[in-house]
């Protein structure tokens, strides 16, 4: 039974329990793949209406990386919340941020704040997104608005809340919000370099703000103040407490499960991004710098869960306009658990929906195409028979069949005629993959 959250959790922390739960759940600072400030996953509003059907209010709220933690916060309201990440300058940016939040009473000075520009004349509480950054793209940054900003988020971290950061904390401070300022709305993923992209689409803070779900409600922490107000809430009574760690570390997730277990409260939303696929990189279950997935399951298993429980995930690449299929997954907790012990969830599960192993049905939850072992992953090997029947071909082309016995191996004619047999042998192994999943 779920337990009142309510009465359980604390209403409030003191900036002395504030900073006691950073320093003794949080571990050491690491390193991981990219540096991002901001996110890049734009369809998370096709999965806020099941996620709010899914997940009751008043739970503990789990996350990691930047601002699109306050996007699933302020839909399914939970009474307190953890963003853990292994970068210590996720950490340092959510500093700025509750920062920000407790010194700006509404959205448009919220906003001339991050991006360090005057407050365009016209905004109101009453301005959706759009048309807060519709105007706030207009305007230039300000030297003189960035600094005394940036000396009032120094002044409110360090002089009221006493947080204790180094230098090097500091200069990580400075050069995030700098960044903002730089950039401002149009800041990406990309925009210092720290991530990966290669050209790929990144958007931009204002679409990532900006998006809409099918209906064109706009479901971000900025779609409507009720949202930023709830958000700014708990970020006022210290309820939103970033640490470092390991998904696959040693104490944080476990650290943060026994705290919300002693309060009889439950973990209602994971938010792990793409960081479960990363998690199985090395081929085995336990051999990455990161700790690995083996890890971290059993990290989770030590949360208190319930039926309601849910991973939040975002698939790269699963995308599809025509299909109006989501990147964006979520799963129940404890049957993902389930599924990893028994061998039967795995980095396959991982990939988009689009490519060989799920489908969506409906939009933000995933059905397997079979469950039996071995099948999920057959169409993978069924590619890769593909490329042995393309390079089958080739060397038959090139080596074996010649009709004119005059033919020399390294003359144009035989290469071009070899090609043209591989392109055929992959365009028969594709068919041949095509139409084993029609049939199943």
């Amino acid at each position: 039974m779920r337990t009142n959250a309510a009465e359980t959790l604390p209403q409030s922390l003191s900036d002395d329990e504030f900073r006691k739960l950073i320093s003794t759940l949080s571990e050491p600072g690491g390193n991981f793949q990219s540096e991002n400030l901001l996110s890049n996953e734009t369809d998370f509003p096709h999965v806020m209406e099941t996620l709010k059907d899914t997940v009751p209010p008043g739970g503990v709220y789990l996350g990691v990386g930047p601002e699109q933690n306050f996007n699933y916060i302020a839909a399914i309201q939970p009474r307190m919340a953890f963003i853990i990440d292994i970068r210590r300058q996720n950490m340092i940016e959510q500093f700025i941020y509750k920062a920000l939040f407790e010194l700006a009473a509404d959205r448009p000075a919220f906003l001339e704040r991050l991006f360090s520009r005057k407050q365009p004349p016209g905004l109101k509480s009453g301005s959706t997104a759009a048309e807060l950054f519709d105007a706030y793209t207009e305007v230039t940054a300000d030297a003189t608005l960035f600094k005394k900003n940036l000396q009032e988020v120094e002044n409110r971290l360090i002089e009221v809340h006493r947080l204790e950061l180094t230098s090097e904390d500091l200069e990580a401070l400075r050069n995030v919000y700098a960044a903002f300022r730089d950039f401002g709305p149009l800041i990406n993923y990309n925009s210092r370099g720290g991530g990966f992209g290669n050209g790929r689409y990144m958007p931009s803070y204002a679409e990532l703000m900006t998006s809409t779900d099918t209906s064109g409600h706009e479901w971000s922490y900025l779609g409507s103040e009720q949202s930023y107000r709830f958000v700014r809430d708990l970020e006022l009574r210290n309820l939103i407490v970033p640490l470092t760690g390991d998904f696959g570390g040693p104490r944080a997730i476990r650290a943060v499960g026994q705290y919300v277990k002693e309060r009889g409260a439950l973990v209602s939303a994971f938010y792990t991004s793409n960081v479960e696929g990363y998690l199985f990189r090395n081929g085995d279950r336990s051999g990455n710098p990161n700790g690995g997935a083996a890890k971290f399951y059993r990290n989770v298993s030590t949360l208190p869960l319930d039926e309601h429980s849910t991973f939040i995930r975002w698939l790269p690449g699963g995308s599809n306009r025509r299909t109006s299929e989501t990147s964006m997954q979520l799963a129940s907790i404890r049957e993902t658990l389930e599924r990893f012990d028994s061998g039967q969830f795995s980095s396959f599960d991982l990939v988009p929906a689009n490519a060989n192993a799920l489908r969506r049905s409906p939009p933000g939850r995933f059905t397997y195409l079979d469950t039996r072992p071995g099948v999920s992953s057959g169409y993978g090997y069924l590619h890769i028979g593909s490329y042995f029947l393309a390079a089958t071909a080739f060397l038959m082309r090139l080596f074996i069949w010649r009709p004119n016995g005059r033919e020399q191996i390294a003359s144009l004619r035989t290469i071009s005629f070899s090609v043209l047999w591989a392109v055929g042998g992959y365009v028969l192994g594709s068919g041949i993959v095509a139409l084993a999943r029609l049939l199943t």
